[in-house]
């Protein structure tokens, strides 16, 4: 029979072995994908935290932006990398619209993707040009019952703003005429210019327009106020309640990831959210910081599918 001694020194043994075996990580440059151009809403949520993992790391994140067909060029190549925690996604909720109106995507979302971490996320607001009569809701609803069919722009099908018209027009039994733009530049430029009256936008997209007062917020598409416009009252204290559509930006793996790079990883940028410098420069940019981690955000992946996905069957969003 082995004494205590010898059954603690095997054990020790093994567990040495194992440490061996298991690679340090990270050990060498960490890719760091982005579905969009460089410059934009989901960009800047990326470069937010490149310094700083870098500096928690001791390597470089590297972000390569591979920008096409609603974030899915760039989550086909995540799907198909290593699952060694050397290449991530900064991931939006193009996650969970997707599914919802491709006939077919090149990767499963339940089966290929290890969600990690919500970062934070970006209100969706009803906006108007600053030469437009709307103060609020109930002005625009009065004006489309007024002209059906008015027009209303969005930066492109299938996104958020996409997603609040189609769920507006419904709650206020009105007729809209969704406009959509190849981005959200050309769809603000028209509003602001007058040739559109209304768009709905994310915050962080319209901000610094909203700001100078190019552009008027009246409605907040989410179920609080935003920090930015605390004057302005959600769609539902307008009498317009509508679901939330507001944009999130989190972090995801290739499936299979290590359970400790999966708790690293999560750590590390959970614990970046509650450092003042970096919730202030979220909330600068009309962010909600968020945090959520594996088991939360894996438990809203289907509930946001089967929303968007009876959203995109009533209003017959669909892209091939």
């Amino acid at each position: 029979m082995l004494d205590r001694r010898g059954i603690l020194a095997g054990a020790g043994a093994m567990l040495a072995s194992a440490a061996r075996a298991q690679p340090a990580w990270p050990d060498r440059p960490i890719r760091l994908l982005v579905g969009f151009p460089a410059g934009g809403p989901t960009d800047f949520a990326a470069r937010l935290l490149q310094e700083p993992l870098q500096g928690l790391w001791g390597q470089p994140l590297v972000v390569e932006n591979r920008p096409g067909a609603s974030q899915t060029i760039a989550t086909e190549a995540l799907a198909k990398s290593p699952p060694d925690g050397n290449t991530l996604l900064l991931c939006t909720s193009n996650l969970t619209t997707n599914p919802a109106v491709f006939s077919r995507l090149p990767y499963d979302t339940f089966r290929d993707i290890t969600p990690l971490v919500i970062i934070y996320s970006s209100p969706t607001m009803l906006f108007t040009g600053p030469d437009q009569p709307y103060r609020g809701v109930a002005d625009v609803v009065e004006a489309a019952r007024r002209r059906p069919g008015m027009a209303a722009a969005t930066s492109g099908v299938a996104t958020s703003g996409h997603f609040a018209t189609e769920m507006f027009m419904r709650a206020a039994g009105i007729e809209l005429t969704h406009v959509p733009y190849r981005g959200a530049v050309p769809a603000l430029q028209d509003v602001m210019g007058g040739r559109v009256p209304i768009t709905f936008s994310t915050l962080s997209g319209a901000i610094a327009l909203a700001r100078d007062g190019k552009l008027r917020p009246i409605g907040v598409a989410a179920p609080r106020r935003t920090k930015a416009f605390p004057d302005v009252p959600t769609m539902a204290e307008q009498g317009v309640p509508i679901r939330d559509t507001s944009p999130w930006y989190s972090f995801v793996a290739p499936a299979g990831l290590p359970q400790p790079i999966i708790d690293r990883i999560v750590g590390d940028v959970q614990g970046l959210l509650r450092r003042p410098d970096i919730v202030a420069r979220v909330e600068e940019s009309g962010g909600v910081v968020e945090g959520e981690g594996p088991a939360e955000f894996r438990a809203r992946i289907p509930r946001e599918i089967a929303v968007n996905t009876e959203v995109a069957r009533i209003a017959s969003i669909h892209i091939e």
